[in-house]
């Protein structure tokens, strides 16, 4: 059987090369590629129906990205050994994609289409991620389905003080800015990722140098459209139409629709207003079959897009009543949950986060178990969506894909400003919960969350606020408006969600999707300006509710104590089988971790109360304490022999009381002097080379009066 294999290569320009290869893997998907940078390798496909179902009104895009262990030469975890459902990170990596492809499909193309991602082979050294977004792109650009692309990610990283295109995960380490950037030839569509306090002008330069990645990487996939003949695709017709109703629609409710959303009322009475308008004249027509009725539905959502659109661009004004660069009100309180170790509730507008703080101990960290990312993490911020925030109805089955990204966002964001390792012991885990939402809600975790992580104690290098902003324009792109701290409609019907969190010094995350092409840089340069003056004020009105992390954590947090011991010591403070570690624990009801550290032992102890740290911390002491020269012990006797006794100072420790060293007086003999487990004060006086302990106790009694002379 011969094979049409079909390569191309994509020159990174120093040294490295990205290849792209189809017609050898998954010949019965609709488009499938293999992408390889290194031994890193992706298998892309892309199947579409051709079809689309009666009724849907949207594209039903699924994009999922898996890794497969044996691409690392390792074996799943859990009961069943095998790939279960998509780790926290693969969904991270999904909605990238998903979010870089959808706004490229035509808008009337509504067929079921699937967009599967496998992590085959992998270089520890060089990150999947950013050539995700290159498969799926290769995948579509050698099928027959209809896209606007191609498109491609890359990541843009500033290591050393110079930008980097897909670095490798070791430079990345050193990394001060690192954003992952999606778009087409012309235009950027999709941003992510956190940085260093970067100024605003810093971040349009590594998207600009991004872009010009991309578009090699778009020309590379149109050369490999030509030569697998996929030019022409597929031909379909996913919507019905009916001009004559659209424009009696338009003619009889736009200037309805126009005064409700020029009345500046809140959320659930502007929606009240809209559905009423909708369904009056829904009932004008009469009796209309289930087509026209989805019809009436459909061009009276394009009647409220053009209004809302046009009330802004046409007068400044927006649905709420606000300027284009006008805030929310704020109201925020820390503190308000007692039992929590860390609390604060934070609500601008008709959005709100109730987010918690929790301070544990080692064994609280989170093992991530991924074929590709694997270790520990300390920092955990999870972001909650309950269906009664918006009135609605909703059953509660854990997170979904949209509450994972939003707390990756607000989790990069409050990672930056956290302390170091060396000066914060704890884990930390954020909760936000979201009680109340009209746009924004990541944005406000942020908030929330470094209210709460004061409130809580820990030590933030400074304080940071995330604001979300919008474009709208007009269909020439002649006309445009930026709006500050958006409504959930206004990013419904609106042309980019940009969140930008920051500290007053700089950026420290931020994710955009736009929804058009064009943006030029010099509008963005302006939202990140307009988005700066924003943070600023909303870090103003959260300064007064807390100004600075508290000087201590709250009386119920608890506490960590870290030491340092030597090596040499980390068995004895274990015991044989645990059992001196478990004993300690269970005696003095502290939590106890040892972690082995270059030539250190790093012990930490955790408990609830003071008189258990110190219990614990005595006890370790005790055994990992050096006997040092001159120091004074109390010890007990272990041993008596003819020249002397054997005294243990500290646990594993004993050394030789000779006969000479126990009074000033001579003694002849040892009998009675001592008793087995006798108590006796002692000092150090020498650790010979071969680490054995010379005590004496006669240096430590007063020497008896020299008697009188005689008188002659």
């Amino acid at each position: 059987m011969s094979l049409n294999v079909i390569k191309k290569v994509i020159d990174l320009g120093d040294g490295r090369t990205i290849e792209i290869e189809t017609g050898k893997l998954a010949k019965q998907a609709h488009g499938s590629v293999v992408v390889k940078m290194g031994d890193t390798m992706l298998l892309a496909t892309v199947v579409s129906s051709f079809e689309a179902k009666e009724g849907v009104d949207f594209l039903p895009l699924s994009v999922d990205y898996q890794e497969k262990y044996a691409a690392t030469g390792r074996i799943p975890g859990g009961f069943l050994r095998r790939e279960a459902r998509l780790s926290d990170y693969e969904v991270l990596i999904s909605r990238l994609v998903d979010r870089a492809l959808r706004p490229l499909f035509p808008e009337d193309y509504h067929a079921d289409t699937q967009v599967m991602i496998s992590l085959i082979s992998a270089d520890k050294n060089i990150m999947p991620d950013c050539l995700a977004g290159l498969a799926a792109s290769a995948a579509l650009a050698v099928s027959d389905i209809p896209f606007n692309g191609p498109i491609s990610e890359v990541r843009v990283a500033k290591i050393d003080g110079q930008l980097v295109i897909n670095p490798t995960l070791s430079d990345l380490e050193r990394a001060t800015l690192e954003f992952i950037v999606a778009g087409s030839e012309f235009d950027v569509n999709m941003v992510e990722g956190e940085c260093n306090e970067i100024q605003e002008s810093e971040m349009v330069e590594a998207i600009k140098f991004a872009h010009a990645a991309i578009k090699h990487h778009c020309l590379i996939q149109r050369e490999l459209t030509e030569e697998t003949g996929k030019t022409v695709k597929r031909v379909y017709c996913h919507e019905h139409s009916n001009e004559d109703l659209k424009k009696a629609i338009y003619a009889a409710t736009y200037d309805q629709v126009y005064a409700v959303a020029s009345s500046a009322s809140g959320k659930d009475e502007r929606a009240a207003k809209f559905k009423e308008v909708r369904d009056t004249y829904i009932a004008t027509l009469g009796e209309i079959d289930d087509i026209t009725k989805s019809l009436a539905k459909k061009y009276y959502h394009d009647v409220e897009y053009d209004a809302i659109r046009n009330l802004v661009l046409d007068e400044g004004k927006r649905l709420d009543g606000r300027t284009t660069t006008q805030i929310r009100p704020i109201w925020s309180e820390v503190g308000y949950l007692p039992a929590a170790h860390g609390s604060a509730v934070f609500t601008r507008g008709e959005t709100q986060s109730l987010t918690t703080v929790t301070l544990g101990a080692k064994d609280d960290e989170q093992m991530i178990d991924g074929a590709f990312i694997n270790g520990y993490q300390k920092f955990l911020l999870h972001y909650n969506f309950p269906g009664f925030s918006t009135g609605e109805v909703r059953p509660n089955r854990g997170a979904g894909r949209r509450e994972i990204g939003h707390g990756n966002l607000a989790m990069r964001s409050l990672k930056q400003v956290l302390p170091a390792d060396d000066e914060n012991p704890y884990t930390i885990r954020v909760v936000s919960d979201i009680l109340e939402s009209n746009g924004s809600s990541s944005m406000a975790t942020v908030c929330a969350g470094t209210l709460a992580l004061m409130d809580a104690g820990v030590k933030l290098k400074a304080p940071v606020s995330g604001i979300a902003m919008g474009l709208i324009t007009n269909e020439m792109g002649t006309k445009y408006a930026i709006l500050s701290d958006i409504l959930g409609d206004e990013d419904h019907l609106g042309d980019m969600d940009f969140k930008v969190t920051g500290t007053e010094n700089g950026i420290v995350a931020c994710q955009m999707d736009l929804k058009i092409n064009g943006l030029s840089y010099e509008v963005l340069a302006q939202a990140l300006e307009q988005a700066k003056a924003g943070r600023l004020h909303i870090l103003g009105e959260m300064k007064k509710t807390i100004e600075a992390p508290r000087e201590d954590y709250k009386p119920h947090a608890p506490r960590i104590i870290t030491l340092k011991i030597d090596k040499e010591f980390i068995g004895a403070v274990i015991g044989p089988g645990g059992k001196i570690i478990q004993e300690m624990q269970r005696e003095t009801g502290a939590t106890i971790n040892i972690e082995e550290v270059g030539n250190f032992g790093v012990v930490q102890v955790f408990a609830d109360n003071k008189a258990a740290i110190d219990a614990a911390v005595g006890r370790i002491k005790a055994i990992a304490m050096k006997p040092e020269v001159g120091e004074i012990y109390e010890g007990k006797v272990r041993s008596i022999m003819p020249f002397g006794a054997f005294i243990e100072i500290m646990p594993g420790k004993d050394g030789l009381l000779h006969i000479s060293e126990i009074d000033h007086k001579r003694i002849e003999t040892m009998d009675g002097v001592f008793e087995i487990g006798e108590i006796v004060k002692v000092k150090l006086l020498e650790v010979d080379k071969q680490g054995k302990l010379k005590l004496s106790r006669k240096v430590l009694l007063p020497r008896p009066e020299k008697p009188a002379p005689s008188a002659n």
